[in-house]
């Protein structure tokens, strides 16, 4: 593969092994994303990797939103998931910043921003949108979504770099550490991982006051079968109706369960 970098965006070391592979034997210009195909991904998701956080965080509009869309995963969504996965712990990702909106920002890591997208991403394919999916098409939604199963089906390869966060000496790290684990680890072979999860929980809701990292984290503490009352604030209690509220709707909508279109 040839590199589009510039000789002053060199990676700041050699890629890890295993995103060199991802890179080099991964067919991209067969995977289809929201405008096509994957061809131009090699090169941005190596830009990831740049020394100049501006590189970077062209790179994370470039390479992410490229496979980003109405909480849609796409067949190219999952080597870019495991190519993430792999680089998190790369020394790149733990400089330069973001806001956001994926501009430029002196407080917001690459590594925060690849967290927030597994995050994300793990929540367009997590238990409850496959529930609901499968409420209004039936119990073959994820035969018929193959790209969904395989990003499901790797949730413990991807797990297993975001755990290495967790307790990362960042606050804004390990939060979004937690927030990609929650939906991680709804894999069964991650259920052991969950008594571990809560710990980092409660620790996130005693410093935390972000509305929707909040709701995230009693949601999932709610799921495990948890009582949170101790753990709640004002404004979670305030806030606590109209989410039921809003959690019934998303179940009750027989087309998929998203406000936005669905995932598929």
């Amino acid at each position: 593969m040839t590199s589009s970098l510039h000789r002053t965006d060199t990676p700041h070391r050699d890629e890890p092994p295993l995103s060199r592979r991802l890179l080099r034997e991964t067919d991209w210009a067969s995977l289809g994303t929201p405008s096509g195909t994957g061809e131009a991904l090699p090169a941005a998701l190596e830009r990831l990797l740049a020394t100049d956080p501006g590189v970077r965080a062209t790179a994370v509009r470039e390479a992410l939103g490229a496979v980003t869309h109405q909480n849609t995963i796409y067949e190219a969504t999952v080597p870019v998931a495991l190519y993430v996965a792999a680089i998190l712990d790369h020394p790149a990702t733990a400089t330069g910043g973001f806001d956001q909106s994926g501009e430029r920002a002196p407080r917001y890591s690459t590594r925060v921003a690849l967290l927030n997208w597994l995050g994300d991403t793990a929540h367009d394919a997590d238990d409850e949108t496959v529930t609901i999916a499968e409420r209004g098409c039936g119990n073959t939604f994820l035969d018929e979504c193959p790209e969904i199963r395989a990003f499901r089906d790797l949730r413990p390869t991807i797990y297993s770099a975001v755990r290495q966060h967790l307790g990362h000496d960042n606050a804004e790290v390990r939060e979004a550490a937690l927030l990609a684990a929650i939906p991680l680890s709804e894999h069964p072979a991650l259920a052991p991982h969950r008594d571990e999860l809560v710990g980092h929980a409660r620790r996130l809701l005693a410093t935390n006051t972000d509305r929707h990292t909040r709701n995230r984290v009693l949601d999932a503490l709610h799921a495990w079968g948890h009582n949170t009352r101790g753990l709640e604030n004002a404004d979670d209690i305030a806030a606590r109706a109209p989410r039921v509220r809003q959690v019934a709707a998303r179940g009750s909508w027989t087309g998929g369960g998203h406000s936005e279109a669905p995932p598929f």
